[in-house]
């Protein structure tokens, strides 16, 4: 199983990224958490295999209709702890 972090920059709070990646990475059948930070960037973390992974990444370098992503800084590395499911945090 792999693991990446991604921090996406633009315009991605208040356009439903957070709802946006979740169901995708659902869909996708990755694991994994998706949550707004406080500088404006959305943080993804999701596990899976990796061509589903570079697959979830893709759909967010586009992001939902109302984003404006400018851009993904992803990295690769092995999971320390094995998610569940994949979830919004509030």
């Amino acid at each position: 199983m792999n693991e990446i972090e991604c921090i996406i920059t633009g315009r991605v709070h208040m356009v439903m990224f957070r709802d946006f990646a979740c169901r995708r990475g659902r869909k996708l059948g990755v694991n994994g958490t998706v949550e707004n930070l406080p500088d404006g960037s959305v943080r993804v973390i999701a596990q899976g295999e990796r061509e589903k992974l570079m697959e979830f990444e893709t759909l967010l370098k586009k992001g939902p209709l109302l984003a404006k992503v400018k851009d993904v800084r992803t990295t690769w590395r092995e999971p320390s702890v094995v998610l569940e499911g994949f979830n919004i945090v509030y």
